[in-house]
């Protein structure tokens, strides 16, 4: 994979890079998406059809919280933040990633036997 493939999300990792970009200060949806992008150095890319959906079940788990508000541009525009329940399951969420992520890549430098 290159530097300039997209990489594909699973859904609990969409939820927790949202979880994490809305962590760092209230956003709108496509700022949401702006914001992975740029922490991701563009490596990821949020496509709208799965970002609005996981903000609705965000909000629906009471892990996000959104208002209304005006966007830069002067658009009506509902801004989310992030919940103390919210901080609590991003917290876990990064635990687990990164106890999975060791663990698979442990899995991967594993050399073969030598016979």
């Amino acid at each position: 994979m290159g530097k300039d493939t997209p990489i594909d999300l699973l859904q609990g990792t969409l939820d927790m890079l949202v979880l994490k970009a809305v962590s760092l200060g209230p956003l709108h949806g496509y700022g949401v998406l702006l914001r992975i992008q740029q922490i991701s150095q563009g490596r990821l890319e949020i496509q709208q059809g799965s970002l609005y959906p996981a903000l609705y079940r965000l909000e629906h788990e009471g892990w996000i919280a959104g208002e209304w508000g005006l966007s830069e541009n002067k658009r009506r525009a509902r801004f989310y933040r992030l919940t103390a329940a919210g901080q609590r399951r991003l917290e876990a969420e990064t635990r687990k990633w990164t106890e999975f992520a060791g663990v698979v890549g442990a899995i991967l430098k594993t050399a073969p036997e030598e016979g």
